[in-house]
């Protein structure tokens, strides 16, 4: 997924982002509103993160306006406000979800998968790609129980994939699903991972539409 994390303690910002990273996810980080006004000026985020207490204000006024331009990307609040009246607001301001700090980073990250998955409009957390059983909820892979294998990278091109099963999703979108701002992007990046990924799916689980991108059917 591609997550924008809007926070301004830069102690949390380094801890999550990291850990978000390692689990395959692309993140871009926003200390404050007018930062992350320009990244979603930009950029298309499979989920936001979002802080209240910001320096140049309300995390509620951003969350505000994006859902006023039609953004329907899922927001999950993270702050130490823990009143039940704010979480009402932020609720009603159009989040997801509300949690309070100090949080667990792999709770944060289940949460994030589970918005995900229903945004895509499959909730559901187990897959199969031929005789391939894919736990999505686990962010794992199975052939007849044994598990197979996935970099961070692999599995966030598998996932983005399965998210839109069926259709086609160009060179761009998934390098865009893989990818945040400061990475180091090369040219055939998208291509050499889904090389990877086809040699232990199978030669025939990603197809490619020619000049248009590529699908698991």
């Amino acid at each position: 997924m591609r997550v924008l994390l809007i926070e301004d303690e830069a102690d949390i910002a380094d801890a999550l982002a990291l850990f978000l990273r390692a689990q395959g996810h692309a993140v871009d980080r926003a200390p404050d509103l007018e930062t992350a006004r320009a990244a979603l000026d930009v950029a298309a985020f499979d989920a936001i993160l979002l802080d209240l207490a910001l320096p140049d204000g309300s995390g509620l006024t951003l969350l505000g306006e994006e859902r006023r331009k039609g953004n329907r990307a899922p927001v999950i609040i993270a702050t130490a406000r823990d009143q039940i009246t704010e979480r009402i607001a932020g609720l009603d301001a159009g989040a997801d979800d509300y949690v309070v700090k100090p949080y667990d980073l792999a709770e944060i990250e289940a949460r994030l998968r589970a918005h995900g998955r229903r945004a895509t409009g499959d909730p559901a957390t187990e897959s199969h790609v031929g005789a391939l059983r894919v736990d999505r909820a686990g962010a794992r892979l199975f052939r007849d129980n044994a598990e197979i294998r996935l970099t961070s990278r692999e599995w966030a091109l598998l996932d983005a994939l399965l998210s839109a099963r069926g259709r086609v999703l160009s060179k761009q979108v998934l390098q865009d699903r893989l990818y945040a701002f400061d990475d180091a992007i090369e040219g055939n990046a998208v291509e050499v991972y889904v090389s990877r990924l086809r040699g232990k799916l199978g030669a025939d689980a990603i197809q490619t539409r020619r000049g248009l991108g590529y699908l698991i059917p």
